[in-house]
């Protein structure tokens, strides 16, 4: 980690954490594609039940990131015992923290589908699919806390394989579920929660296998000095993921006057750049234990060296991604709803926000950078930016002035706002790195 060439370093490390990524979000967008073919009410509940998932994946993220932080810095310092205490105490929280989803949710099923953004035509459908996802909450909590701990420990082929596997699953079983058996969405979340739970029991065997610092309930310590530690490195994590939730309920809210192929529309727009950001959010994290690694041996040049390279590589990558995006946009659309309103108003989203895409990859790596070193404050800022602190305002304020037009350009409009915050609070990191490197 503090030796080896920056480029192939990251490369080793960012191709299974981008492959893990993609196969986490395809989740969701595979019981779009399936669900698709069942209505554009039933597409559009999908997308109204995302938020819930999002927070599931928000609090593993929490507990997940915020234990993988501190525990890279305490293997670049030779502190394993610690190491171990902030293991055992991230994954138990995550644990707890999914049944508390799961007793909630169920005991405010239907308020909640309609918070959410559910139509009367569209409820029926919602509370079907969220109903059997939130009987999964636990185990989909504690899956994503192991594959992040095991990702921050350099093992991150065997999370990618945990996780693999059960997105395979999960392919497998949407069509067999949702048309064999005739179960409609219910076998779309049934298939989600079963391929969830074969990753789980993968991950905690891996835990052991790929030789990581191993998960025991002796180490457990709910204590303020590990829940302070846990909260420093997952903050971000849980604002970047869980204000992603309260976004797409926002989203679903304000589209929601235009009729369910709005809803359907963006939702589906939604998933389809989830998936490009999820990639880079992927590389971003092979970054991460780079970044940690060397920033707890003091090696600061090695961090900015590997920051830049992401950068870098990232723009690269998100450039082309935009140009394609915005030259296939209707078709993209049309591969999960073939519905011509659906498809033109999903059209016109997709184009706004290819023409902001490649301002993500400064973004991310900035966010990922400030978390990883622990500057909680810069990384939770930034972290809510995008789909917080700019998006969820600028939707209730564009929409009012431009119509559907407001909808459908808010998420770019928020990246651009993003961006000029990222390169402010850079100056200010790269300034305080420099002060820290000045007193080795």
């Amino acid at each position: 980690m503090t030796e080896a060439p920056i480029p192939g370093l990251i490369g080793k490390l960012a191709v299974p954490t981008i492959i893990s990524m993609l196969i986490t979000s395809f989740y969701n967008m595979a019981d779009t594609f399936f669900v698709g073919r069942l209505g554009t009410s039933a597409t559009a509940a999908v997308g109204v039940a995302f938020p819930v998932m999002a927070v599931i994946q928000a609090l593993g993220f929490f507990c997940g990131h915020g234990s993988g932080n501190s525990i890279s810095r305490k293997l670049g310092a030779q502190k394993n015992d610690e190491a171990g205490e902030l293991a055992a105490t991230g994954f138990f929280s995550g644990l707890f923290l999914g049944v508390l989803v799961l007793v909630l949710g169920l005991l405010f099923l239907t308020p909640l589908s309609r918070i959410l953004g559910s139509t009367d035509t569209i409820l029926p459908y919602t509370r079907e699919y969220l109903r059997i996802i939130l009987v999964g909450a636990p185990w989909m909590t504690a899956q994503f806390v192991l594959n992040n701990q095991i990702r921050f420990q350099g093992n991150a082929f065997y999370a990618m394989i945990g996780v693999g596997i059960g997105a395979v699953l999960n392919i497998l079983l949407d069509p067999i579920l949702i048309f064999g058996f005739g179960m409609g969405i219910s076998g779309a979340a049934l298939a989600t929660v079963i391929s969830q739970l074969i990753s789980f029991f993968l991950l905690l065997a891996g835990v052991r296998f790929s030789g990581c610092i191993p998960i025991r309930l002796k180490n457990l310590r709910w204590n303020r000095e590990r829940f302070r530690e846990i909260a420093g490195g997952g903050l971000p994590s849980l604002f970047r993921q869980g204000l992603g939730s309260v976004a797409a309920m926002t989203l679903n809210i304000a589209a929601n006057p235009y009729g369910d192929a709005a809803i359907a529309a963006m939702s589906v727009v939604s998933r389809i750049f989830m998936f490009a950001i999820s990639a880079l959010i992927g590389f971003g994290q092979g970054f991460q234990p780079v970044c940690g690694f060397n920033y707890g041996a003091k090696k600061y040049g090695r961090v900015r060296e590997a920051f830049w390279f992401c950068v870098k590589v990232s723009t690269v990558f998100l450039l082309a991604l935009a140009i394609l995006g915005f030259l296939l946009s209707g078709h993209l659309i049309g591969i999960f709803r073939d519905d011509p309103e659906v498809i033109g108003i999903g059209t016109v989203a997709v184009r706004f926000q290819c023409a902001t895409l490649l301002l993500n990859g400064w973004i991310v790596m900035n966010n990922m950078m400030t978390q990883t070193m622990g500057k909680t404050f810069y990384a939770s800022l930034l972290a809510s930016a995008r789909q917080g602190l700019f998006f969820i305002p600028i939707l209730w304020i564009l929409p009012r002035i431009f119509g559907l037009a407001g909808i459908q350009s808010a998420q770019a409009a928020a990246d651009v706002f993003a961006f000029l915050l990222s390169v402010f609070l850079y100056r200010k990191v790269s300034a305080e790195l420099k002060k820290e490197e000045q007193t080795i």
